[in-house]
């Protein structure tokens, strides 16, 4: 089979944000790291009810906050955004051609089989599903992904996740092509696994980067917080 998706029903989605004070996690002259909470959203959505967001929140604190890259609405962790555009230059390049790295820890649905891991499978947005993703090796991008066991439970396996790639929703469907999707996936997760949690279980934990002025290497982390 050439491509495969997510059998799931699509599920209802009401955007209410969290509230609060941003944890800021590194602020400097050229760049800020942000802890995003679950539920907000990078950026501005097009209707009106989603222009609340952690860039909009940013600048009110930050007016030159400039956008370097982004997390999914459900997806915790650290962001980075730039406070001027050779910051935002500089950073963008790192994404683009991988030079950044990046740890997220995952909760997945069930024992799974091994102790580590590497997912190579190209994607592609199911449009007729949009925005979910599915696995497309005729013309899929290339999406590589590391994996490896930290924790298990009687009924979810936990998971040190290392995406080689970024492309979107590429954590979420190589867990569920592995078998064991992510717990509170509304897009991908079966019922049992979806209900496992009041949210998806996915975190940006560690955020490894070369500083925009001077290249010193930079880690910024985010404790996980299930």
């Amino acid at each position: 089979m050439s491509s495969f998706s997510a059998p799931v029903p699509k599920r209802a989605f009401s955007y209410t944000p969290p509230k609060g004070d941003l944890n800021i996690l590194h602020l400097d002259e050229d760049l800020i790291a942000v802890d995003k909470p679950s539920g907000l959203l990078s950026v501005p959505g097009k209707d009106l009810e989603h222009k609340d967001c952690l860039e909009t929140r940013l600048r009110a604190q930050f007016p030159e906050t400039l956008l370097v890259h982004r997390l999914d609405l459900p997806t915790s962790g650290v962001m980075i955004f730039a406070r001027n555009a050779n910051a935002q230059r500089h950073l963008g390049l790192q994404f683009e051609r991988r030079q950044t790295e990046k740890t997220y820890v995952a909760r997945v649905w069930g024992n799974v089989d091994g102790e580590s891991g590497h997912v190579n499978l190209p994607l592609i947005t199911d449009w007729p599903n949009r925005p979910r993703q599915m696995v497309c090796f005729e013309r899929g991008k290339a999406a590589q992904t590391d994996w490896q066991v930290t924790d298990r439970d009687h009924v979810s396996t936990r998971l040190l996740l290392q995406p080689k790639t970024g492309r979107s929703h590429q954590l979420r469907v190589h867990c569920l092509a592995m078998g064991y999707p992510i717990l509170g996936d509304s897009f991908y997760a079966h019922e049992d696994a979806f209900k496992a949690a009041d949210r998806l279980q996915l975190h940006a934990e560690k955020l490894e980067f070369r500083h925009p002025n001077g290249g010193g290497w930079i880690s910024v982390t985010s404790p996980c917080p299930f």
